[in-house]
């Protein structure tokens, strides 16, 4: 069955109906068996509508909150295998690839307020990781700097 928001063309009311196909709808309406409920004109159009999609029940997309989490675990994963943690030195470390003194890689950590400010203030690329996407802390300290 097919849901269509239908508009009649004489008196311009909006109405929906249901039909069993796009083909019985146009036959019906070729026919004149569409009718307005307000005026009973015949000259019946269908309205542009959204389709109506139902997520399968697997993919957890009904969820935004699973959605969400699945992303945070991807994003988590992705930083815990790729990103060198490094602690409090974050700034530091920030700041000497960022004038060439160290070799670019990626890197996360720590930062107070201030540096955070002065690395702004400096035009060091640098962004706080939203909570849900910060991984466990690297407990290796052959890492760390």
């Amino acid at each position: 069955m097919i849901r269509y928001a239908l508009e009649c063309r004489d008196c311009e009311t909006g109405f929906e109906a249901w039909f069993g196909s796009s083909s019985v709808f146009e036959t019906q309406v070729e026919a004149g068996q569409v009718e307005c409920p307000n005026c009973g004109g015949h000259d019946i159009r269908k309205q542009v509508m959204a389709p109506s999609v139902r997520p399968s029940e697997r993919s957890g997309a009904s969820d935004p909150e699973k959605v969400f989490g699945k992303l945070a675990a991807q994003a988590r994963q992705h930083i815990a295998e790729n990103y060198d943690y490094v602690g409090d030195g974050f700034a530091e470390e920030a700041r000497s690839m960022y004038y060439g003194e160290r070799d670019h890689r990626p890197i996360w950590g720590e930062t107070t307020a201030d540096e955070r400010e002065s690395l702004k203030e400096e035009g060091v690329p640098a962004a706080p990781l939203p909570p849900a996407f910060v991984p466990p802390k690297s407990s290796d300290k052959t890492k760390l700097n």
